[in-house]
């Protein structure tokens, strides 16, 4: 055959023996997706029939491989993959450069985090991609995560007094954070006129300086004007409840072009969805409870895996993808997310002898008692603890033998008729 370079048509009729085994064996996607990749490379670079069968039979012997056998212990064997690169887990968190006060949690709190199906993160954190409109313009963008961001008068407002002599509450408002924060004098003004506290002026002198003259002939004490200052502090001018902070990020697109989104530190993944110029198929929250709520609980299972796989690979660990499957799976098929714990997967099993194995043995026992629960020693667990044979491997296999039918019957010669 020498130098001569093959068509995929001509190569396919030499290698057909080694495709119709791997058409039998694989399945259809998987072997869709071979093909395809081997007519690429035969029409770019071109291959060799003994070549062309090595990689088919490469993809076939790792396929065959990863296939698990039957009676496989999958749930121990993905404890164990899981639990033991768990133990080279660190106790650390990634901070956000230029941001002091915002870190992310990672590590073994994160991942602890995951299997308890805590209700909140420690720091949750969402990621948000905008639409075509805004993603290429940084101006545009700051635009959005102003919007977003949940602002207070506190954040905008440099002090603070009450002055007794003439029953007012003066605040002074910052210029940068103004500023920053995209807001106006006006806006600042408006928000407390709907406090609905007193009057509100500014000072013709310094239209930062704002003033709140307390209603005339209202009762109060020094309590009262105390409890007025929080509630003037603490009004909210625009954003999003529990989105506390919004960091600019970019990052650069395929066609070579800088790519803006946004990252916050606190989740509101309902009300993200109304807010212009957001991309709400490339949303994304680390809390999976607000995932649930709002998606689903398929979104969840799929958020479960991506933030245990993410948390796992950041500390350079390397775990099989289908042992973390498994995990979301028991986490999530009952159509809501359950801890690993004894409020969940493992405090919920049918067997009192497996629950009292994993936590509050004689809690457990005494409250199987009371109610009267039958054990069927199904598991492995409760299996164990009454020394009988598992379920799994050979332990799945009855071998029942007939001793009659293996006698072979003696064949009667005529002088003992």
């Amino acid at each position: 055959m020498g130098e001569y370079i093959y068509s995929w048509e001509e190569l396919s009729k030499y290698i057909s023996d080694s495709l119709d085994n791997a058409r039998r064996i694989l399945p259809k996607r998987i072997y869709d997706d071979l093909e395809s990749k081997l007519r690429e490379v035969v029409e770019d670079k071109g291959l060799s029939p003994e070549e062309a069968r090595e990689i088919i039979d490469s993809v076939v012997k790792d396929y065959e491989y990863s296939m698990i056998e039957p009676g496989e212990p999958v749930g121990t064997v993905a404890a164990q993959s899981i639990g033991e690169p768990g133990t080279q887990m660190t106790l650390r968190t990634f901070h956000y450069a230029g941001m002091r006060e915002f870190n992310v949690t990672l590590g073994l709190p994160r991942f602890i985090e995951i299997v308890d199906a805590r209700r909140e993160p420690s720091t949750p954190v969402m990621y948000i991609y905008l639409d075509d409109e805004h993603k290429h313009s940084e101006a545009e963008a700051k635009k959005v995560a102003r919007s977003i961001e949940f602002t207070r008068v506190i954040n905008v407002t440099s002090e603070i007094d009450i002055d007794l002599v003439n029953m007012r509450i003066v605040l002074r408002l910052d210029p940068v954070m103004l500023e920053d924060k995209g807001v106006t004098v006006e806006q600042v003004k408006k928000v407390l006129e709907k406090l609905k506290l007193g009057r509100v002026e500014a000072e013709p002198s310094d239209p930062l300086v704002l003033y709140v003259y307390i209603e005339p002939g209202e009762t109060f004490s020094l309590i009262d004007l105390q409890k007025k200052k929080e509630k003037i502090l603490n009004a909210k001018i625009k954003g999003l409840k529990k989105i506390r902070r919004v960091i600019l990020q970019s990052t650069i697109s395929p066609d070579g072009t800088t790519e803006y989104f946004l990252v916050t530190e606190g989740s509101n993944l309902k009300d993200i969805f109304e807010v212009p110029g957001i991309d709400p198929r490339r949303v994304y929250t680390n809390d999976i409870h607000e995932v649930e709520e709002v998606l689903g609980i398929e979104a969840a299972r799929i958020a479960l895996i991506r933030e245990m796989k993410n948390v796992l690979e950041e500390q350079g660990l390397d775990v099989d993808i289908r042992h973390i499957m498994l995990v979301a799976d028991m986490m999530t098929w009952t159509g809501k997310v359950r801890q690993i714990g004894r409020h969940g997967v493992s405090g919920e099993k049918y067997s009192p002898l497996a629950r009292a194995a994993f936590e509050m043995t004689t809690q457990n026992l005494f409250e199987a008692a009371i109610h009267g629960e039958e054990d069927r020693l199904l598991g492995i667990t409760e299996t164990v603890i009454a020394g009988g044979v598992i379920r799994m491997g050979t332990g799945m296999v009855e071998v029942s033998m007939n001793p009659a039918a293996l006698v072979k019957p003696r064949e009667v010669s005529e002088g003992e008729k």
